[in-house]
């Protein structure tokens, strides 16, 4: 056996016994902190102490392998405002991550702004340029500035008041949706809307945004969204398109016709596209389109 193969061998061991020796630690911590008693002083309580038994009376080993402290996951309640501990506090975080992009997508004007932006890179017909990144990127800023009265709404009126302990979490989570749900009802034609409730066989009155549930609203609000976009995609088409037409007959004419026209024309797309400041058209009207 080379010493390569022996070595690796020793290192794949050492792994292995690293792995085993942090289950049994993860599976003994978690038993340590399954060990209480319901009736013993809990952690909410901020007048007791967690320490069950003083230290020093322990007199035989049994005693001493017995927890004096008592480390529950609980659910603090001050005056019935439904404050959270910091554990709970974490994983309610970790699950709004998760589901962030989702959020971002689905629920805001990123998809209509994101689709606008690529249409326009392939009517200029510049492969990657500006590359992906930079047209994400863009579409996150812009959504942030159109966002921004929404988000302040939804701190005002859900975070702040939840964090004070005013409103409990299902008030949260109902004051924090409205401004989301006003911002979609106002960009959501009423046919989309419409076509989910013949589908979920829902009555509805054509107006009143209350009797339209989240899983009605949010997919009405997308398809509205996808044909505003592809709305203007094509509007930024026709005039890059003249300017293929004209190179492709002027190229004709002269008998050129084994030269691709997107070669000749690409250039003057660019030219026509700085010189009429296109970005910032194209830009400023987007936006407008959410006020």
């Amino acid at each position: 056996m080379s010493r390569s193969n022996f070595t690796g061998k020793r290192i794949g061991t050492f792994i292995c016994l690293l792995v085993t020796v942090g289950i049994l630690w993860f599976q003994g911590s978690m038993a340590v902190s399954a060990i209480g008693t319901t009736d013993l002083p809990q952690t909410g309580d901020t007048d007791l102490s967690t320490v069950t038994e003083p230290p020093g009376t322990a007199d035989t080993p049994e005693e001493l392998n017995h927890l004096t402290t008592q480390n529950i996951l609980t659910l603090t309640l001050d005056g019935g405002n439904g404050q959270l501990n910091g554990d709970l506090r974490i994983l309610i975080t970790l699950t709004l991550i998760m589901l962030a992009p989702t959020i971002l997508i689905l629920m805001t004007s990123f998809t209509r702004i994101l689709i606008v932006l690529h249409f326009t890179r392939a009517a200029l017909n510049t492969q990657t340029a500006p590359p992906n990144q930079i047209l994400v990127g863009l579409a996150l800023i812009l959504t942030f500035f159109i966002m921004e009265p929404v988000i302040t709404q939804i701190n005002e009126e859900a975070i702040v008041p939840f964090e004070e302990g005013e409103i409990d979490q299902e008030e949260a989570l109902k004051a924090g949706m409205a401004p989301l749900r006003e911002f979609m009802y106002r960009q959501t034609q009423v046919k989309d809307v419409e076509l989910f409730m013949e589908i979920a066989d829902t009555e509805w009155d054509g107006v009143t945004l209350e009797d339209i549930p989240n899983s009605i609203l949010i997919p009405s609000f997308v398809i509205s969204e996808l044909r505003i976009a592809f709305w203007i995609g094509f509007m930024i088409y026709i005039p890059f398109i003249v300017i293929d037409m004209v190179v492709a007959s002027t190229l004709m004419s002269m008998g050129m016709m084994m030269l691709p026209p997107t070669t000749i024309s690409m250039p003057f797309k660019i030219l026509l596209f700085v010189l009429a400041d296109g970005w910032s058209l194209i830009i400023g009207e987007v936006v407008q389109t959410f006020y």
